[in-house]
């Protein structure tokens, strides 16, 4: 099953590399495409800033081992959640 349309998830991925928060994007670029489908079923099923934020802080710290800095999953988490609203995909006009 696919998380989501190529072109939805080319743009996460962008936004999470330049997120960057182990500074590797420039090396490899699918480093955080583990966080594509879980992000994705997030966003579609409503999730606000403060859930978002929660599995990106989760994610730094359990999957990648790093002490993230205090507001730096909860600002990613802002600008994910204006992407996706500015995108109109919290309306559903991103099909699989």
């Amino acid at each position: 099953m696919r998380s989501g349309t190529g072109s939805t998830e080319n743009d996460l991925r962008h936004l999470l590399n330049e997120w960057d928060p182990i500074g590797v994007a420039d090396a490899v670029q699918d480093e955080y495409d583990c966080m594509l489908a879980p992000l994705l079923q997030r966003l579609r099923g409503g999730a606000d800033q403060a859930e978002i934020g929660e599995f990106l802080r989760h994610e730094l710290e359990e999957h990648f081992g790093l002490p993230p800095l205090p507001s730096e999953p909860e600002a990613m988490a802002a600008r994910l959640v204006s992407w996706w609203t500015a995108a109109g995909k919290a309306e559903g006009a991103d099909c699989v």
